[in-house]
């Protein structure tokens, strides 16, 4: 069984979709979900798929708890969906090329430190780009500097505000995200 852990920040629409996708396979399942806001909707929502959840402080994250946290869930795959604290290394050399993020944009264009959500949208149509973007890959030691697993476009000419943009883009990240984790277990197969 292919064992993947969620991490959100916030409402957690992606999350939903990644564990609704997954609730009946019988290959991969989504272990827990895992977050820095007690006040994350994440949290209900993985309730209602009778999810294990664990909330954590930035310190806990930092010094190794989490860590220690992941194991007895056995990833096979970090699962980066609106988190928003930078990942720390004793994490990423635990599992290595087996965490991964969604980026808003096509990096790597607009990513980087400070780049998520709004803040990513808003330079997009600031700078009049003519598409955007969903970006998945791998996570390192760098804001959205990891190697890029998929990326898919949208054009963006007609939106006439960021909220537009974003509202194009979270259609992608909702059609795309959970079939490119699949798609990962099945190459490692």
């Amino acid at each position: 069984m292919n064992n993947i852990v969620l991490f959100a920040s916030g409402s957690g629409s992606n999350a939903e979709k990644i564990m609704q996708y997954f609730k009946n396979n019988e290959h991969t399942r989504v272990a827990a979900v895992c977050s820095n806001n007690p006040n994350a909707k994440v949290l209900e929502r993985a309730q209602k798929f009778n999810i294990p959840t664990f909330v954590f402080s930035k310190k806990q994250l930092e010094e190794g708890e989490v860590l220690n946290l992941l194991a007895p869930f056995s990833p096979n795959l970090l699962v980066l969906a609106g988190f928003l604290l930078k990942i720390p290394d004793n994490i990423i050399q635990r599992y290595p090329n087996k965490i991964i993020n969604i980026h808003p944009a096509l990096l790597p264009k607009y990513g980087g430190k400070g780049m998520y959500g709004t803040n990513v949208h808003k330079a997009v149509w600031d700078n009049k780009e003519p598409e955007t973007g969903i970006t998945i890959h791998y996570v390192n030691e760098n804001y959205d500097e990891g190697n890029i697993i998929f990326q898919k476009s949208v054009a963006i000419q007609n939106c006439t505000s960021a909220e537009m943009i974003a509202h194009k883009v979270l259609e992608l990240e909702h059609q795309y995200f959970s079939t490119v984790i699949e798609q990962l277990f099945k190459n490692q197969e």
